[in-house]
């Protein structure tokens, strides 16, 4: 009845890592891209001014949703572009200061590229 279950082994296996296709990174940054395109059009095409008038209020919830999915999706594109670059500049950098502040100006380049579009 009583079996001998290497548990060590069963576990090893099970959380071996598994390599993500080699086009996953360029896809995400795609779809994320994407988002945020979409987002940035759905706000661009909302009127402010339509606001004033109660009857207009139930609409609201589209920009704000546009709000929240743009800015994540912008947010989760500059975390995933300067971690693609973070071994270059941990060569780069000879000191760990030096590595924060190469990635704090990686950080805001891509914000910037971002906001640009």
């Amino acid at each position: 009845m009583s079996e001998s279950v290497d548990i060590e082994a069963m576990l090893r296996q099970a959380l071996t890592p598994v390599e993500p296709p080699a086009d996953f990174r360029v896809r995400f940054e795609q779809t994320l891209q994407n988002l945020t395109d979409i987002a940035a059009d759905e706000l661009d095409a909302w009127e402010l001014g339509a606001m004033r008038d109660p009857r207009n209020w139930p609409g609201v919830a589209r920009p704000v949703a546009a709000v929240a999915i743009g800015g994540a999706a912008s947010a989760a594109l500059v975390v995933v572009r300067v971690r693609a670059g973070r071994k270059k500049r941990r060569a780069d950098a000879g000191d760990p200061l030096a590595y924060v502040e190469h990635t704090v100006r990686a950080v805001a380049e891509e914000a910037r590229r971002i906001i640009d579009r």
